[in-house]
């Protein structure tokens, strides 16, 4: 009798505390509604100041920016200063909380060519009724706009990386207090300056501000949600180290038709290298590449089938026909580490080029590490399967004498910054808390993802707090990320605030 008690106890609870997650979503979905255009005006507001890691005054204006908007939601806010970038730092305490969250976002973003966009400035928001490249409308006033379309875009930098997650949560702070509620957890907010250039100042500061950054919780407001738009949570994410991989051809380049089938020819022997790398399934070649990654728990298995299978639109999306026959499903391809060539210069192309065997060429090359693995480690690796090419590795430019005793002469460049994976078992009791605030929120489980196939340069961070994260990617993922013509969906803003709302709310 008395379990049979204790059972109907605890279902009523459940039910009473879904009923109440359903209430707040729809009181947040009304109050987003009624304030489309003040959320919509502050996001502008945001996306207007300039803010490449590497423009330090308008870096700075972003971050007191960013103070008054987290004052103003009753946050007691410093700009943290470090060696490099500031950053911005609110608490928030929350009488009678038992648990502190540490919330992550960042606020430079990466460098722009506007030469590229389809606007005249990619810091001056233009907000058009789809997709550009699919027949998207300018809409010329925002500032004029009161009821926004869900499938509208704003065009700009920085539009869905990162900064409308910051405004997103500071919106779903101000939907709960116009509904009589509040956060139910201690609130401690970090907004980092220097995201995209590899958050060199932000692992450095925390012997300075630790006391300021314990929590019981990470997350991370960052990268796309799944292609479904369902609501996403993310226990980890890929590390990353770049390098540049050089071959070395004559000291200047020469004529080739005086030379041609006799001076070696530094691009296509670098073609042969990197081809060597890669089977023709697009698995790495490198001898122990994979070493150390054991094959999935059946738990495991389970949350990767579980992720819906969208392959076909994000193909059609990106204009491919189809994945790489290795790794043929998106969720296996990201549990592994990349070998991936991001960029090959030599000698000229187009109106410039010219009839010559060049001097050298380099390919600039990432690889994409996962929790199992280590950057030195897969680094040693490929210089060792450089070598078993015939290459000799040169430490710096290679001078006569080294010219005169190879035949194949390379040199690696390994960039200075690189960050590891992490992960955060997704059975932990904080991560599943976060699973089980946003289906309560939503009404159906989210997509839960074990690894992101991106990189957040703060993973060294979170090894040195010591404490669990998880990210909750919230915009869409045909965003542009990165690349020229970034855009906003405004659906997916809007429902993040909501997300966000039955987040700081478990």
């Amino acid at each position: 009798m008395i379990r049979r008690v204790a059972f109907v106890v605890a279902v009523a609870a459940a039910v009473s505390a879904a009923a109440s997650q359903a209430r707040l979503r729809d009181d947040v979905r009304r109050w987003v509604a009624s304030n489309q255009s003040q959320v919509v005006r502050e996001l502008v507001e945001l996306l207007a100041i300039p803010n490449v890691a590497a423009d330090t005054p308008n870096i700075r204006r972003n971050a007191e920016h960013l103070r008054g908007m987290l004052e103003r939601r009753g946050f007691s806010v410093e700009l943290l200063e470090t060696t490099g970038n500031p950053l911005v730092y609110g608490e928030l305490k929350v009488p009678s909380a038992t648990r502190t969250l540490l919330l992550y976002c960042h606020y430079d973003g990466q460098p722009v060519a506007p030469a590229s966009w389809t606007q005249k400035d990619p810091f001056t928001p233009v907000l058009r009724t789809g997709r550009v490249d699919q027949g998207g409308r300018d809409m010329p006033d925002i500032a004029g706009v009161r009821t926004f379309e869900n499938d509208w875009r704003i065009y700009a930098r920085s539009a869905s990386d990162d900064k409308s997650p910051i405004v997103a949560l500071l919106a779903a702070l101000d939907a709960l207090k116009a509904s009589g509620q509040a956060a139910t957890s201690n609130l401690r907010i970090i907004l980092d300056g220097e995201e995209e250039a590899g958050s060199p100042s932000l692992v450095p500061a925390i012997g300075r501000y630790r006391a300021r950054l314990g929590a019981d919780l990470m997350l991370i407001f960052d990268g796309p949600a799944h292609s479904s738009a369902r609501p996403t949570v993310v226990f980890g994410a890929r590390g990353i180290v770049t390098f540049d991989l050089t071959v070395f051809g004559p000291k200047a380049g020469v004529h080739s038709g005086n030379y041609g089938n006799w001076i070696p020819n530094p691009a296509e022997r670098l073609a042969s290298l990197l081809a060597s790398m890669k089977a023709g399934d697009g698995r790495v070649t490198v001898a122990g590449f994979y070493d150390g990654i054991a094959p999935l728990t059946p738990a495991e298995r389970a949350l990767l089938d579980a992720v819906p299978e969208d392959s076909e639109r994000m193909l059609k999306t990106f204009g491919v026909a189809a994945p790489t026959p290795g790794f043929p499903k998106l969720q296996d391809a990201v549990q592994a580490p990349t070998l991936n060539v991001r960029g090959l210069v030599s000698a000229h192309v187009g109106a410039g080029a010219r009839t010559i065997i060049p001097d050298r060429a380099t390919a600039a090359i990432d690889i994409r590490l996962v929790k199992e693995t280590r950057a030195q480690d897969l680094l040693d690796k490929v210089r060792a399967h450089v070598r078993a090419q015939g290459y000799y590795l040169s430490a710096g430019e290679p001078d006569d004498e080294v010219r005169a005793k190879y035949d194949r002469i390379a040199r690696i460049d390994v960039n200075s910054s690189i960050t590891n994976a992490f992960r955060t078992p997704p059975d932990h009791p904080l991560a599943r808390a976060v699973v089980s605030a946003v289906e309560r929120t939503w009404g159906a489980a989210p997509v839960q993802i074990r690894t992101l196939g991106g990189t957040v340069p703060i993973a060294p961070f979170i090894d040195a707090l010591g404490f669990p994260a998880v990210i909750v990617p919230v915009v869409n993922f045909d965003n542009n990320q990165h690349e020229e013509n970034e855009n906003l969906r405004l659906g997916h803003f809007f429902d993040a605030i909501v997300t966000m709302a039955g987040i700081l709310r478990m």
